[in-house]
């Protein structure tokens, strides 16, 4: 089922999320109802709080674009990254390599905002899947941001937040346009 995503300034996109500690039939419904929502939605990722749902869960798909990574490592072992899409993934701990680089990213929960923000370009994520099992991946490029960007969500944490202050003081009154259009479209 297709939920509604939740825009800026809702509430829920600043909380920091509740840890899942029981994979119920609820969640795997969840899960699979963000991933639908995410594909509607043209999106390569999507966070529980962008559903309205204050929860540590999210998805992650990039199988679109399988160039947009160098490497894919999951427990220490190189994979196809397009075998192992979609990504759902819980209770996250991200680990962040040193360098970094500025990509024009965007967010569902924005609609037609877009900005440069500097984030890792590889990354380490232990989480927990849909079995239960706890996963290890490493990886760059998109997938790596995207990492980034949906655990940030689950942290209260907005790609607005990430955008350097010069960056911000340009984006206010665009965000302010935006969110009154947003506003007449409901």
């Amino acid at each position: 089922m297709v939920r509604q995503i939740v825009r800026y300034p809702e509430p829920v996109l600043r909380a920091k999320c509740r840890p899942v500690t029981e994979i119920t039939p609820e969640l795997r419904a969840l899960a699979a109802d963000m991933l639908e929502t995410m594909r509607e939605a043209n999106g390569v990722g999507l966070a529980a709080p962008q559903v309205a749902v204050d929860v540590q869960l999210a998805v992650i798909d990039v199988s679109h674009n399988p160039d947009c990574i160098t490497f894919m490592k999951i427990d220490g072992q190189e994979v196809e990254m397009v075998k192992h899409m979609p990504v759902v993934l819980m209770n996250p701990r991200l680990d962040l390599g040193k360098a970094k680089v500025a990509d024009e990213e965007g967010c569902l929960s924005f609609p037609r905002l877009r900005a440069d923000i500097r984030r890792s370009c590889e990354v380490t994520v232990t989480f927990m899947n849909l079995d239960g099992k706890t996963v290890t991946v490493e990886t760059d490029g998109l997938l790596a941001r995207a990492f980034q960007h949906e655990i940030d969500h689950l942290n209260g944490i907005l790609f607005i937040d990430r955008m350097n202050a010069v960056a911000k003081v340009g984006m206010k009154r665009k965000l302010a346009r935006l969110m009154e259009e947003w506003a007449e479209d409901e």
